[in-house]
């Protein structure tokens, strides 16, 4: 049976969206899934930038054209601070073995700090653009800014196209016979912290029933049995 979800359920606090970066309720009910990645780049004092990131989709726009548009780039951090300086920067996916030290990025992000050296990752420059790319990463985008876009009037946060000019993939990706790009060694998305909207199972409560979390990580998909496309 279907339910009607018009206005915020009780069992997610307004508060809580704000603890956990200001997302809306609906992001907790839907638990749509999103590609994670790292963005790179280098800041004003030559230092490397890390910026572990979703909430972005992907889509070409002709034969050459392959769009990147992240929907929620924070105006006060460093990502976005490089790619006004730069217009430039590398789109890094890991697999589920690297995922750990790029979420250390998040800790180690300084002004002063080689963002991805201090998270035990190697950088190494693009082929196409002037930015750090990191090595252990499967695949990397090289992307020019294209433009952006306040995400809501009055926002902190800015909604960036870029466009893709270079590609570098492990070739171990192109067989899913071997590696592959999807299952447990290929792309990782971000499951936005599943919440059952009328028990609020998922939620992790501390003292005095204050919610402090969920139980939320990577997830991996597989890849599914073709089937005929029929439209009539």
């Amino acid at each position: 049976m279907k339910k009607d979800f018009s206005i915020r359920p009780e069992t997610i606090s307004e508060q809580y969206c704000e603890a956990v970066g200001g997302f809306s309720w609906y992001d907790f009910v839907t638990a749509m899934p999103s590609l994670v990645f790292v963005v790179t780049g280098w800041k004003s004092n030559g230092k490397e930038n890390a910026c572990l990131q979703s909430w972005s989709t992907f889509v070409g726009g002709g034969t050459d054209d392959f769009i990147c548009i992240m929907s929620k780039v924070n105006k006060d951090g460093h990502m976005y601070q490089s790619l006004k300086e730069t217009g430039v920067c590398v789109l890094n996916f890991p697999s589920n073995d690297v995922y750990g030290r790029c979420a250390k990025t998040i800790g180690n992000n300084e002004f002063e700090t080689d963002e991805i050296t201090a998270a035990g990752l190697t950088a190494e420059r693009a082929v196409a653009v002037n930015a750090p790319r990191i090595k252990e990463c499967f695949l990397n985008i090289e992307c020019e800014f294209l433009w952006e876009h306040e995400f809501c009037k009055g926002s902190h946060d800015m909604t960036v196209a870029l466009k893709a000019v270079s590609i570098c993939m492990d070739s171990d990706r192109y067989d899913q016979s071997k590696l592959g790009r999807y299952g447990k060694t290929g792309y990782l998305y971000q499951i936005d912290q599943p919440t059952n909207p009328e028990t609020g199972e998922g939620l992790i409560y501390g003292p005095g029933g204050t919610v402090i979390g969920t139980g939320v990580g990577p997830g991996t998909i597989e890849l599914g049995d073709p089937i005929e496309w029929i439209t009539k």
